[in-house]
């Protein structure tokens, strides 16, 4: 999980862990439960009103759906937390370029929140698509502007259009109409940095908007400045047609939840997290994903689409076998051996269905673990890598000394195999509420 965003992962387990200790949910259990979101969201950053809105609406259908047949109140509890923070963030959505048109996408948010940054991002990710971008400068308030977005450019073979001398609506026009004529597929507006309360600055801004009519206007928002994203969202919002977010700075140690409030605010959705300062540091938002990460339930797709951005090659017959859970301890070898090339480790972990849920201190101790089960799985026998059930007391042994490691390495490194090749399988095939059922703080 992104660091900033750990803090209310942690928060949200504790108050499903309270719940899920209590022997029976009555009225004062489920107060309770609602008292400790209430702090999670808030410690988060997540604006005031925002959280008393979203745990009153919790409330009231935990205490009218309790008694529904064949759902316990502690499933229900996740169920409806689930539901309700996806319904904040709003449906997963995609940007849908037609044939032989010139996509405009007009960046806009305060001074210092990264838009010049996102504007590079946002054009690899549309690159690697298969589309030519165009980027334009129309910052002509903070020097050195274009120079910074033409350096980020050369770096990812992106044109920038710019330069001193014309109006920043003068540029933001004419930048659209010579990538236009170059029949750029993509055309990226970074305009200056606006403030809630520069009134001729957000004047400007919706004159642009005006003026080159822009497909879609994404609010840049930086992650890290918390209750403020509400209020500043909300005022971009009435300036102008904010169409999508993308949350800046996810890499530091704040903590985040100024991205719910944002989405709030506007009623736009999340498109896009950056999430470090690498270029290639870009992802798309998905809120079942983002929601489901949160509550440690893993995210598959995620992890799937992440082996293909690293172009790792996984074959057919060992992607049928990992989902349909018969993944073999060689599978499980091949994926510790690649992780290298997926990213940090914490990334990686946190989309793994029964992984999921570790502590954040607990990722080096990982990185060992992981260092011992590559040793214990290469000390086996190509029998023994393809059915783990032939491991018995002896072969334990004999694979411990092979390996530098101990049997309750050997024992340790099967169990989590097996956890993570069932969840594999029941990610696949159970409806929500038997998944749920075998999540690890139950």
């Amino acid at each position: 999980m992104i660091k900033m965003f750990e803090e209310l992962k942690e928060g949200l387990k504790k108050a499903l862990s309270r719940l899920f200790e209590r022997e029976s949910i009555d009225s004062q259990a489920i107060r309770e439960f609602i008292r400790e979101l209430q702090r999670a969201l808030i410690k988060a950053d997540v604006n005031v009103k925002l959280v008393f809105n979203l745990s009153k609406r919790i409330e009231e259908r935990l205490r009218k759906e309790k008694g529904v047949p064949g759902v316990s109140v502690k499933e229900l509890a996740i169920k409806v937390l689930y539901e309700e923070l996806v319904e904040l963030l709003g449906e997963e959505s995609k940007i849908v370029i037609k044939p032989g048109m010139s996509y405009k996408v007009l960046l806009v948010g305060i001074q210092g929140s990264g838009k010049t940054t996102a504007a590079a991002k946002l054009a690899k990710y549309f690159q690697r698509k298969g589309y030519t971008v165009g980027l334009v400068c129309a910052d002509t308030f903070r020097p050195g502007a274009y120079e910074q977005l033409r350096t980020l450019g050369e770096r990812i073979g992106v044109e920038v259009f710019g330069g001193e001398g014309s109006s920043s609506i003068d540029l933001a026009r004419e930048g659209v109409l010579y990538f236009t004529k170059k029949g750029a597929n993509v055309i990226i507006i970074d305009t200056a940095g606006r403030h809630k309360e520069e009134r001729g600055l957000l004047k400007e801004m919706k004159q642009m908007e005006d003026e080159i009519k822009p497909d879609i206007t994404f609010l840049v928002i930086d992650g890290t400045i918390g209750q403020q994203c509400f209020s500043q969202a909300e005022a971009f919002n009435k300036a102008t047609n904010i169409g999508g977010i993308i949350v800046t700075k996810l890499d530091g140690t704040a903590k985040g939840g100024g991205a719910l409030a944002a989405a709030a605010a506007t009623g736009a959705k999340v498109y896009f997290l950056s999430t470090g300062e690498k270029i290639d540091d870009f992802e798309e938002f998905s809120p079942t994903r983002f929601v489901g990460r949160l509550l440690g339930l893993g995210d598959i797709k995620g992890l799937i689409e992440r082996v293909k951005r690293a172009e790792i090659s996984i074959s057919e017959g060992t992607t049928k076998r990992i989902m349909s859970g018969k993944m073999t301890l060689e599978d499980f070898l091949v994926q510790i051996e690649e992780m290298g090339k997926l990213g940090p480790l914490e990334k990686i972990l946190e989309m793994i269905p029964g992984i999921s849920g570790i502590p954040s201190e607990e990722f080096d101790k990982m990185r060992e673990k992981m260092k011992k089960w590559k040793a214990i799985i290469l000390s086996m026998t190509p029998e023994e890598r393809r059915d783990y059930k032939t491991l018995n007391a002896s072969r334990i042994r004999r694979i411990a000394y092979g390996s530098g490691t101990t049997e309750r390495d050997v024992k340790e490194m099967i169990q989590v195999f097996e956890r993570v090749r069932i969840m594999m399988k029941a990610t696949k095939k159970l409806r929500l509420k038997h998944l749920m059922k075998m999540l690890p703080y139950r």
